[in-house]
């Protein structure tokens, strides 16, 4: 009996394994960036021209193009399906890709991520479409592309970074931590040709930009007052007044009318019908949907939906250890278990490492119940492993290096201890009330019974015990094979399986009961 139930959680592992292997290698793929050709981003002063004059440069007309919408908060999960689409329309060779975005922000970590993405898509022209909000990160990952267009009313700023407080409140993270958001936004900025300034003022609130004309030539710039009091030249330029939006105290943001006279923008538009002759591509242009994986993904990655996948998970795997052959609980269990961990590798927290430390987490707890005696190291070990698995494959990075990334890693332990304990308070009812369930009462024994006529009557139920119920502590009988740590030992007429502490005792040798842990028969030479 002991090894078959050890036989079967290895086959678990092995079909779980292979089911994930199975759904791996189109996810990797995806997940792989296709090498490019570098092509050059437009300059500053292109950009800057296209935007004062409102309108796009003629383009072709022969162009292809394709929307991928970003309607939701940024998270590790969002990301991941976004990294997915935009992947697949740069493989699938378009032109132009739009990202139709409104969303309030999200993960800074995830948000530079996204960023850093559109940054290094070279042959691809990419198009930020703000048809109603863009903010925080949003306003940040607009800024990665090579245009931006919006709608008059729209709008784009505020990347001010917030963490909860211990009271639970949100508030805007200190100077030292901001100011790795306002480089990161000075820099995306440079690349795409935008005022660095004003795109750092977005998640500075500390500083005040000013509109500064040259006394010469009249070129017009925008600076800070921290940069004109270190500015070498600043004789030659005109000092003028604040941007309004870029005041004291205010995280710089604009809607799309004044993006464009700022330069933030490259021009406005009336609606989502002009997108195609504003860019010059083919109309209509198509939308990269949602798929229904991606649906099921963002479901089971749910924390409602993880807790349930665990318990239920975890229980299967009880049940199936106590009945014969591969059955329902182990059908259940993989697919539970394969489901959590399918997940999370297309929602890219997961890899292959959390797979096989759930493996051989599993594996310790098995050795320890059917082959090492007593609950010790491998026992703990396996169930540390195991847990540990399951949070690190909900997570992006396993240490955390903000608040953020601190209140994520709570929220997946919680998860993960949470089905814990669910499962335990499951194992303790199904013990009691397993025989009374319907369907699951098959998995208890139950007395035989002999009719006689209409009548029903017990069969001798002390020859129907089975050899560990014989034995009490104190017990003497002789081993019949060799115990390496386990085997069999003779008692009277019955032969009982035991387990010794942990030495090797030859057959033909007295030994003793010392101690009784359920069916388990633990004894020792006399």
């Amino acid at each position: 009996m002991k090894r078959h139930s050890l036989l079967r959680i290895i086959g678990i592992v092995a079909l779980l394994l292979a089911g994930v292997i199975a759904t791996a290698p189109a996810f990797l793929n995806a997940q792989d960036p296709a090498e490019t050709q570098v092509a050059p981003k437009p300059s500053q002063d292109v950009a800057e021209g296209d935007a004062k004059d409102g309108e796009a440069k003629p383009r072709p007309t022969n162009r292809r193009a394709v929307i991928i919408e970003l309607h939701e908060d940024i998270n590790p999960l969002s990301g991941a399906l976004l990294k997915r689409k935009f992947q697949e329309a740069v493989d699938s060779d378009v032109d132009v890709i739009i990202l139709d975005i409104h969303s309030p922000g999200g993960f800074t970590s995830v948000t530079f991520e996204m960023m850093d993405m559109i940054l290094d898509a070279k042959d691809v022209e990419t198009v930020a479409y703000i048809e109603k909000d863009a903010i925080s990160g949003a306003a940040l990952i607009s800024l990665a592309c090579d245009r931006i267009i919006m709608l008059p009313g729209a709008r784009m700023g505020d990347a001010g970074e917030i963490v909860m407080g211990e009271d639970g409140a949100f508030r805007y993270t200190p100077a030292k931590s901001r100011s790795v958001v306002a480089q990161k936004a000075r820099d995306t900025a440079e690349a795409t040709g935008r005022p660095v300034t004003l795109a750092e003022k977005m998640s500075d609130k500390d500083m005040i930009v000013f509109e500064a004309t040259h006394k010469v030539d009249g070129r017009v710039r925008y600076i800070s007052d921290k940069e004109w009091k270190t500015l070498k030249d600043a004789d030659q330029w005109n000092k003028g007044k604040p941007i309004r939006e870029a005041g004291k105290e205010m995280f710089f943001t604009v809607n799309g009318r004044r993006a464009v006279e700022l330069g933030m923008a490259n021009q406005t538009i009336q609606s989502r019908d002009e997108l195609a002759d504003a860019l010059g591509v083919q109309s209509p242009i198509p939308i990269k949907k949602r798929t229904w994986v991606d649906t099921l993904v963002l479901v089971l990655n749910s924390g409602f939906v993880t807790f349930l996948l665990l318990v239920i998970g975890m229980i299967a795997l009880v049940i199936e250890l106590g009945a014969p052959g591969m059955g329902v609980g182990g059908l259940l269990a993989i697919l539970c278990f394969g489901l959590f961990f399918w997940s999370r590798f297309l929602g890219g927290t997961a890899g292959w490492l959390e797979v096989m430390l759930f493996a051989i987490g599993l594996a310790f707890i098995a050795a320890e119940i059917f082959v090492i005696p007593g609950f010790g190291v491998a026992g703990v070990s396996g169930l540390a492993l195991t847990l540990g698995s399951l949070v690190m494959a909900s997570r992006r990075v396993l240490l955390p290096t903000s608040s953020e990334d601190l209140a994520s890693l709570g929220m997946d332990a919680f998860t993960v201890l949470g089905a814990f304990l669910g499962f335990l308070v499951a194992l303790m009812l199904l013990a009691n009330y397993i025989g009374e369930i319907p369907g699951l009462s098959r998995l208890t024994l139950k007395p035989q019974v002999a009719l006689s006529g209409a009548a029903a009557v017990d069969i001798d139920s002390e020859e129907m015990l089975p050899g560990w119920q014989r034995v009490e502590t104190g017990d003497v009988g002789e081993t019949l094979s060799a115990l390496r740590p386990s085997g069999k030992m003779q008692f009277g007429d019955h032969v009982v399986d035991v387990v010794t502490e942990g030495d090797f005792v030859d057959p033909g040798v007295s030994v003793k009961v010392i101690g009784k842990q359920g069916s388990r028969v633990v004894v020792r030479p006399v």
